[in-house]
């Protein structure tokens, strides 16, 4: 792409508003803003768009999110999904309105029914308005976790699931395909109200959400016993889990819940983060300070569209609280999901597990206890929530249980076909109620599950490459990694060698080669002696390699020993 021709063009054209040549105007001159603001188009990947906002082809701004919508309404079209139309929900980010928006009159102008909500909700939710009203595809309009300049949008389809293959190559073709930004179209609201074709949906989706959650407790005299005595603090991080997990938490009956005052209103510039990311322990500041007034047992933060959730519990012996990483977390709920249903004669023989290849192998140890299948993905939610469709048809004679990722995500239920930190807080509010009775926190649990799996523990280290440069770097080192095998970290021996993309297993002892069994990825996995691992792969949604490792030790002591020794190896390998 020629960029100055390109922003020549946007300054001139005539589809491009004054507020947007305005802006454009003010970087004249400044060679690097306009080469990194027009050298590319944004990437419309498999899950949408994600980028800086502003104005510019490889930023996100009307023009891009219109051009994402009128290929997406051209598969619609092509595909006979056109009268089914399309749910579309929004976040607190700066922009999420008037994206959400856009995208909406632009599927109007292609004469698609759109259903979007009256204010922001999590995007759980927005999975489950979209199966609910019975819709083709879904938007939401979020960056998730992402710095306050950046937002995105997020495509779903007819399951409920980001979309996967074949439709997340189709969706991409046809948004390729438009080169033309005057192409796009779109109409007023008014107009598009007029004809029928904008729908407003609100408290009565909310409704029925809430009402789904509700029939996933498993103990609700635990519940109502505990009710009194557990002190819950959250915060939504000025996202959209405000309402609806107070709201669930109150239809549970918890009665001592505190949401931290600085951080409940919605708020596009995360003023008193930053970065809203409940993988960072600086999120929590002000709600550990709220924890310790009020003597918290559980303290809970949810990511900016509420799909996310950390946590810290408290250690009895110390009285600190204590923070859980994803895979602690989700194991912790999971081995709660499944012991509750043993109890309860409600373990399907045919329960299954669903895990991303990321994620830590104490899940399969949990698995194992209770008789489950464990069934692995590759890396993103949207594998987890296929395997649930793949279920339902009938592909796959398994009952989906509990499926989780590294990344703080989770999902118990069927209602959604995305990671829900919405039910992720109600199953683990439950949880602490059961350990609660038993003069137990969540903490100690932990540390239960340790000496009963095995001391587990995971870590991820990234590499940033940003600019014209950053994919060739992140391409030339999997080459390397593929030409130069690993043969062993940190002195520890590779056993079996997966390259995802060119479909083989070697195994490193016996020099045997097979397939691998699950669809090609830009993934390269190693199994390591001794139940550990390390995995490879670039970040779908930013521009960054990403490097994975698990190991177990025989103590916690020597587990953190490990950890941090395969950790310098890993750093060494970017």
């Amino acid at each position: 792409m020629d960029y100055m021709k390109e922003y020549e063009n946007w300054l001139n054209g005539a589809c491009f508003d004054e507020a947007t040549k305005k802006e454009l105007e003010s970087i004249r001159g400044d060679d690097n803003e306009i080469k990194d603001r027009f050298y590319k188009s944004l990437e419309f990947g498999t899950g949408g768009l994600r980028g800086v906002i502003g104005a510019g082809t490889n930023r996100m701004n009307i023009y891009t999110v219109r051009r994402a919508s009128q290929g997406l309404a051209n598969y619609i079209i092509k595909n006979g999904g056109k009268d089914k139309g399309v749910a579309i929900a929004f976040d607190s980010r700066n922009m999420s309105i008037e994206f959400s928006r856009e995208a909406a009159l632009t599927l109007n102008a292609n004469g698609i029914k759109t259903y979007r909500f009256d204010t922001l909700r999590p995007t759980p939710e927005l999975s489950f308005a979209l199966r609910t009203l019975g819709c083709v595809a879904g938007i939401v309009v979020t960056a998730s976790h992402n710095p306050p300049e950046y937002n995105g949008y997020k495509v779903y389809w007819e399951d409920g699931a980001q979309v996967t293959p074949p439709h997340d190559t189709g969706i991409i073709k046809e948004v390729n395909s438009i080169e033309d930004f005057a192409s796009c179209k779109t109409m007023s609201l008014e107009d598009a109200t007029a004809a029928g074709l904008y729908h407003v949906i609100g408290q009565e989706i909310d409704d029925k959400y809430n009402a789904e959650l509700m029939k996933l407790v498993l103990r609700p005299d635990v519940i109502k016993k505990a009710a009194d005595d557990i002190t819950i603090v959250y915060t939504p991080l000025h996202g959209t889990g405000n309402l609806p997990v107070r709201r669930v938490l109150d239809s549970l009956g918890f009665k001592k819940v505190y949401v931290v005052p600085e951080q409940e209103l919605p708020d596009g510039n995360f003023s008193t983060v930053g970065y809203p990311n409940p993988e960072d322990p600086n999120v929590f500041k002000l709600a550990l300070e709220l924890a310790k007034k009020v003597d918290a047992d559980i303290v809970l933060a949810t990511d900016p569209d509420a799909d996310r959730l950390g946590v810290y519990a408290k250690d009895s012996k110390t009285g600190e609280y204590m923070a859980f990483t994803g895979n602690m977390s989700g194991t912790l709920m999971c081995d709660y999901e499944l012991s509750a249903r043993k109890e309860l004669g409600k373990l399907p023989a045919n329960g299954a597990v669903v895990k991303t290849i990321v994620t830590s192998n104490m899940c399969d140890a949990v698995a194992a206890k209770y008789g489950c299948t464990l069934v692995e993905t590759r890396t993103g939610f949207k594998y987890i929530s296929e395997q649930i469709k793949l279920f339902e048809e009938g592909k796959k004679d398994h009952t989906y249980l509990f499926g989780y990722e590294e990344s703080y995500g989770c999902l118990i239920g069927t209602h959604a076909r995305d990671k829900d930190a919405i039910v992720a807080v109600m199953g683990l509010c439950e949880a602490a109620a059961y350990n609660k009775l038993q003069g137990k926190t969540l903490w100690d649990r932990m540390l239960e599950m340790y000496a009963e799996y095995g001391y587990y523990r995971e870590g991820a280290v990234s590499v940033t490459m940003k600019g014209i440069d950053g994919a060739e770097k992140i391409a030339a080192i999997l080459d390397n990694l593929r030409k130069n095998p690993i043969l062993e970290l940190a002195g520890i021996k590779v056993l079996e060698a997966r390259d995802y993309k060119l479909h083989t297993v070697v195994n490193c002892v016996t020099g045997e080669k097979s397939a691998t069994d699950l669809p090609e990825s830009n993934v390269l996995y190693y199994v390591l002696e001794d139940n550990m691992w390390c995995c490879v792969r670039p970040s779908g949604t930013e521009p960054k390699i990403k490097f994975y490792y698990g190991i177990k030790g025989k103590s916690m002591d020597d587990a953190n020993t490990l950890y941090e020794k395969v950790g310098e190896a890993i750093k060494k390998l970017g």
